[in-house]
């Protein structure tokens, strides 16, 4: 319970655009998100992550490369 006051994790959405290819599901437009991950003790940051998450614009499905 302690824990989860002293660590806190921050999420923001950078940016979004259309990647090649389609759904393989519905068929639908791929979108791209772009998300920086913070985590912050005690308000002093730790670690910063910047990810790119796929998504199917139609079906809100996340999509996985391999």
């Amino acid at each position: 319970m302690c824990l989860e006051l002293v660590y806190h994790e921050e999420k923001r959405e950078l940016g979004r655009q259309q990647a090649p290819g389609v759904c393989p599901y519905c068929g639908g437009k791929v979108s791209a998100v772009d998300i920086e991950t913070k985590w912050l003790f005690c308000f002093l940051p730790l670690c910063f992550k910047v990810k790119r998450k796929y998504s199917c614009s139609s079906c809100d499905r996340r999509l996985v490369l391999y």
